[in-house]
């Protein structure tokens, strides 16, 4: 019989790793919710009108397309069979697809609710996406995403709180050492118009978004044939290489930017991020003004972010942008801004294995084993996990009548810290043998006491 085996881009995941991705959750919903944000949930599947058009051509064809229930080549015309167009037949077989991100589902959600919705509506979402991506490092077809979006207002104040609550975030999982990028599809377009190429805007955007994962060369090759002349790309990279402070460089842009008015709105759209960090009293030494971040997809018309994890061989962890057409897309009258951002959980997670950064306690299941010596002291220890259990303290006891050696054994693979071993002595005196398994330290102490240990 063939071995089973997982679909490329997919993976299992245990207890032990399990345990730690729970951290990461927790973290970055804790901080969602101290921030305002409430939870929403939409489906796996979407149909295929609402998700097509939104992530530009590269992102449609990552998309993930469900055949139709039943017979789905019944209703396919013969001319559409026999032309053997992938792109033609999947649709014609297909209606739904699963969601390639949270932000466009939000989208449609806000739409199809509007009247039952407050504005500026706030909502986090933490749920599986997938995309028919090459699987490589830290790159998979399912993955998950933890989404904060604020839809119903232009505040800048919303682009300053993404930063704070990314900040926030990598307090909480002790990663120290990152960048928060920022840039804005304003100074971009600027940047198209300075270099005589704003009807090629997409394809600079799209070119540009692959400059630190192709290089310097690779974007000139794929921006020539699509019209770039030598002079267009000479002063592009003149732009894209400025370097010195956020203050050098938006000085060096106005100077550039003196006839665009979206670059010049982009500019004064970071320079307010900028002072809004200051009146929150906020450290900016994590962010940077980066004027070559583009950010592939094309529903971001203002700031965008992008966050990554230094001296780690994995990509950007985090990234978003302001979207002001988005739920235009729906045949939404009233234009409706919104900004958003989202954490790559499994990204992070990855990192962080890189960077050890990881605690014991993160993946203790259990804080206390019940061990004992035979039936009577099992049973006995069963009224013992009860009482740790009133208590809110995490606990189990070992089923089997074993050896001692094997139940601590257990206890040590499972990383659970404390145990309470329980013979005939320690039944009929209640004074229980209270062991720290990583310092191998034991004590005898009654039940409310150890439980007043514990808490």
């Amino acid at each position: 019989m063939e071995k089973p085996t997982l679909p490329k881009g997919t993976r299992d995941f245990g207890p032990a790793v399990m345990a730690k991705r729970q951290f990461i959750f927790e973290t970055i919903k804790g901080v969602f919710q101290k921030f305002g944000f409430q939870p929403l949930e939409t489906p796996a599947m979407e149909s295929l009108s609402t998700l097509t058009g939104k992530y530009g051509e590269e992102g449609d064809q990552l998309l993930f397309k469900i055949l139709n229930s039943g017979d789905f080549l019944k209703d396919v015309d013969a001319a559409t069979l026999e032309s053997k167009n992938s792109k033609q037949l999947s649709f014609a077989v297909s209606e739904k697809g699963l969601r390639y991100d949270l932000t466009v589902p939000f989208a449609r959600f806000v739409v199809m609710n509007r009247h039952e919705i407050s504005f500026p509506f706030k909502r986090y979402q933490i749920q599986p996406v997938w995309r028919g991506d090459r699987p490589a490092k830290a790159r998979y077809r399912e993955f998950y995403q933890c989404d904060a979006d604020v839809v119903g207002t232009d505040s800048l104040i919303c682009e300053a709180e993404i930063i704070l609550m990314i900040t926030d975030v990598f307090k909480g999982l002790n990663i120290t050492d990152y960048t928060i990028k920022i840039n804005h599809r304003g100074i971009l377009s600027g940047i198209a118009e300075s270099i005589q190429a704003k009807q090629n805007e997409t394809a600079l955007f799209v070119a540009i978004d692959k400059l630190d994962k192709i290089g310097v060369d690779k974007v000139k090759e794929e921006l020539r044939p699509k019209g770039f002349s030598e002079e267009n790309l000479t002063a592009l990279f003149d732009i894209l290489n400025v370097k010195g402070s956020t203050t050098n460089k938006i000085a060096f842009l106005q100077s550039r930017f003196d006839t665009s008015e979206n670059g010049q709105k982009g500019l004064r759209d970071l320079q307010e991020v900028f002072t809004l960090l200051k009146s929150y009293n906020a450290s900016d030494k994590h962010v940077e003004f980066d004027v070559s971040l583009a950010r592939g997809l094309s529903y971001y018309t203002g700031c965008i972010f992008e966050v990554k994890i230094n001296h780690v061989g994995i990509g950007s962890v985090s990234g978003g942008g302001r979207y002001d057409n988005l739920t235009k897309a729906f045949g939404d009258k009233e234009n409706l801004s919104g900004v958003g951002f989202s954490f790559g959980v499994d990204r992070i997670y990855d990192a962080m294995e890189e960077l050890s950064l990881f605690s014991k306690g993160t993946q203790a299941s259990s804080k206390v084993l019940v061990c004992h010596f035979d039936d009577d002291s099992r049973y006995y220890g069963l009224g013992v996990l009860s009482a740790l259990r009133e208590e809110g303290i995490a606990s189990e006891i070992y089923p089997d009548q074993v050896k001692l050696k094997k139940q601590l054994d257990f206890a040590n693979k499972k990383a659970i810290p404390y145990a309470i071993v329980i013979g005939p002595e320690e039944a009929a005196s209640g004074q229980l043998a209270f062991k720290d398994m990583e310092k191998g330290e034991q004590q005898k102490l009654t039940l409310a006491q150890i439980i007043s240990t514990l808490k």
